[in-house]
């Protein structure tokens, strides 16, 4: 089952969002449920503290939280996916936003990888996938996409192939610029990796370009 997690960073409405495989179930995380109306999709259910979402109207069943709590909105609906049955997460509004829940969204959904759940991290303009090893990461990308591997540990035997500059069990130390601002080739980018943690995260250009 593929579950939608709307998310508070940005949502910029790209070819690539809407080739986003169709969700079974779309659950919004607080101000994440603004980007309903812009995916044109109906919310099962709307979770949080509902401390950054004053003013919004959204037709769908509401879980209230307090504001003193353990976990972020985020982690709310992923809890309330998997209790549905969710495999497959895709975060949608992913990135933007304030730094501290990009990143606790981006390093909790490397968590949720190793779980065994399949996790997209997505805002349109810029995607994230986890990589870990023995789950190869597969995209399909316009020549010139600039894609970047994010070492967020020590990394060993890492596989880049389909880009610009490819790799062959490359060793990567934590948080190392060498993977950063790759290109595709056109067509499919593989990743694989055999030790370490890591996120591929790619650019992806909007339908029309934003006004000057």
């Amino acid at each position: 089952m593929i579950a939608w997690i709307l998310v508070g960073g940005r949502l910029v409405l790209t070819p690539a969002l809407r080739a986003l495989p169709c969700p079974d179930l779309v659950l919004a995380a607080d101000s994440g449920g603004r980007h309903a109306a812009a995916l044109g999709v109906r919310v099962d259910a709307w979770v949080g503290d509902f401390d950054s979402s004053e003013g919004l109207q959204l037709d769908a069943p509401r879980e209230v939280y307090p504001r003193a709590k353990d976990e972020t909105d985020a982690e709310l609906a992923v809890r309330l996916a998997r209790e549905r049955g969710a495999s497959e997460l895709v975060f949608l509004g992913a990135f933007g936003g304030r730094f501290d829940h990009t990143a606790a969204l981006a390093l909790g959904g490397l968590r949720l990888a190793r779980e065994g759940l399949r996790v997209i991290l997505h805002s349109g303009d810029e995607s994230g996938h986890p990589l870990l090893p023995g789950a190869p990461v597969h995209l399909d990308l316009p020549p010139g996409t600039l894609l970047s591997v994010l070492a967020l540990s020590d990394l060993r035997g890492l596989t880049l192939e389909g880009t610009r500059w490819p790799l062959r069990q490359a060793a990567v130390p934590l948080g190392s610029g060498w993977t950063v601002s790759n290109e595709a080739e056109g067509g499919t980018v593989q990743a694989t990796l055999e030790d370490g943690l890591a996120l591929v995260t790619a650019l992806h250009r909007p339908t029309h370009p934003p006004p000057p």
